[in-house]
């Protein structure tokens, strides 16, 4: 994690050191380290780092259904969603970056004594009370935005989140964060489904029969997503809960870096 962090700076105006380089034709004469320059038969440069803070609004998915695992042994959705989340935002904090939650109205805030707070309103949180999708608020132009959830909502519903956010100059990242189960959907024989939001029950006497349309279903899904997030800007992740969240992590944290 610690190279994610340099990852994220960058050469520009500022008063801390990042590294040298060797002296380019255009480059001007005061940026040229004699210092340096003199210990070799080279012409070195000395870059600063780029020092303007980005301003990161987070949210994750507390509804019903991210309250679901498909195994006693993985951690429920909504876990694995804030365990990325918080991570995240210590990883921009450490970076210089100011971080906040969407939806609290709290300043966005570069102090590591603010990550208890997050903490402390993410848990706090009803499940029962949450929206699938994020509340729309005016953010300032340039600021990016990063989502975790399971976006399982109607595409419609989706696209209208994201372009609501990129009319504004936001730009984002989304991560959809899924059980195992609901990609390959691996029941068998008479199963029940009961819906975690209001939804009917269906009961199904060969769950095995309706396998392939229900994995066209959900890449259809995932399809849409990706498509939405092109035409507005975004960025996507995918990460299952069996698998490491370190890999999602590196993986999110570089595109962000990337957008900054």
């Amino acid at each position: 994690m610690a190279q994610g962090v340099h990852g994220r700076r960058r050469v520009g105006l500022g008063e801390t050191f990042w590294q040298y380089r060797d002296y380019e034709p255009g480059d001007p004469p005061t940026s040229i380290d004699w210092r340096q320059t003199a210990k070799s038969d080279r012409v070195f440069v000395r870059q600063m780092e780029w020092e303007a803070a980005q301003s990161v609004w987070c949210w994750r998915d507390a509804s019903a259904s991210m309250d679901w695992r498909s195994h006693n042994r993985l951690p429920r959705k909504r876990e694995r969603a804030e365990l990325l989340l918080l991570a995240l935002m210590i990883l921009m904090t450490r970076a210089g970056e100011h971080v906040t939650l969407l939806g609290t109205g709290m300043t966005p805030s570069a102090g590591r004594g603010m990550l208890g707070r997050f903490t402390e309103l993410l848990t706090q949180e009803q499940a029962d009370r949450a929206a699938s999708l994020p509340p729309m608020e005016p953010l300032p132009r340039s600021a990016q935005v990063l989502l975790l959830g399971d976006f399982l909502s109607p595409l419609e519903e989706i696209e209208k989140t994201l372009r609501g956010f990129a009319e504004r100059g936001v730009s984002g990242h989304l991560v959809q964060v899924l059980a195992p189960a609901e990609e390959t959907l691996p029941y068998h024989g008479r199963v029940r489904f009961e819906g975690l939001e209001g939804e009917r029950t269906w009961l199904l006497s060969r769950a095995e029969g309706v396998r392939d349309d229900y994995r066209r279903r959900l890449r259809a899904q995932e399809d849409g997503i990706a498509a939405i997030a092109r035409r507005t800007g975004w960025q996507c992740t995918w990460h299952r809960t069996d698998r490491p969240p370190q890999t999602a992590l590196l993986a999110v944290y570089g595109a962000l870096s990337r957008q900054a």
